[in-house]
């Protein structure tokens, strides 16, 4: 997990400190989504926060504490709920191996937040270890890239003009991690998660046009490397991806579907 943390520490996470409006915005419907599969009171452990909209949303209903190993996206959720006068608390730690008190949580939730486990089975082993006797576990996370072709399509473009873009692989962390229905069930089973019920939902998420090439150059595969693109080259990428998002764009707006899994489960 050095690789994610350090991802998440630099680049990654400033870029989501940096642009919160912004996926605030994008995000808000799955946000929604999460919020209302989460039951009302007790303790809530939200996992891989990041700058804290889930978290404060389930605080101003139940005592909320998230957890990211991304110190400036920790920084963020906290100023972002004293904003809100939400008592709401964070951890910068590893959810995969952080000591949490036993049977500490009646809820584990997470929006986008599992999929980037070293060994996920182990990881939500030491989730129902910090989740009483029958507490739920609420889960939102992507389907496959080729359900999902907005995500990819900036690395699609950029390739012949990029070519040291990240490879996605389906069997390492990642976006897609948790695509795979089947896959997804037997890692939480062997954690130690009963009542499992896996179910697809598309939700349209919409972001201005004016902010589309911030988005396409600060995330994704294609946003780790374009600092690496030089000035001469720059532009001619900047013009080929954007225009490949042409079929997403619909006046002032860029639109696309969000093809997700949402999870429930019992700590078994």
């Amino acid at each position: 997990m050095a690789e994610e943390a350090s991802h998440w520490n630099k680049n990654a996470g400033q870029a989501w400190v940096e642009t919160q409006d912004l996926m605030d915005g994008i995000l808000k419907p799955v946000e929604e989504l999460l919020v209302e599969m989460v039951p009302a009171g007790g303790a809530v452990l939200d996992v891989g926060c990041g700058t804290g909209a889930t978290t404060v949303a389930v605080a101003r209903r139940s005592e909320c504490t998230g957890i990211d190993i991304s110190e400036p996206m920790i920084e963020a959720a906290r100023a972002r709920a004293e904003r809100a006068g939400v008592a709401a608390r964070f951890v910068r730690a590893d959810a995969e191996d952080h000591a949490f008190e036993p049977g500490s949580f009646d809820t584990v939730m997470s929006r986008f937040g599992v999929m980037f486990f070293g060994d996920p089975v182990r990881a939500f082993a030491n989730l129902r270890r910090a989740t009483r006797d029958g507490g739920a576990l609420r889960l939102v996370v992507w389907r496959g890239p080729e359900e999902n072709p907005f995500m990819t399509t900036a690395e699609r473009a950029a390739a012949p003009l990029v070519p040291n873009i990240p490879e996605r692989r389906p069997d390492a962390p990642g976006q897609f991690a948790f695509a795979d229905a089947g896959k997804v069930r037997g890692i939480l089973e062997d954690g130690g998660w009963g009542d499992v019920d896996i179910r697809p939902v598309d939700v349209e998420c919409v972001m201005p046009e004016k902010e589309l090439v911030t988005y396409i150059t600060r995330f994704g595969p294609l946003g780790l490397v374009m600092d690496e693109v030089d000035e001469a080259a720059r532009e001619e990428v900047v013009e080929t991806v954007r225009a490949a998002f042409d079929p997403y764009v619909h006046g002032d707006e860029v639109r696309f579907t969000a093809a997700l899994w949402t999870i429930a489960a019992r700590a078994s």
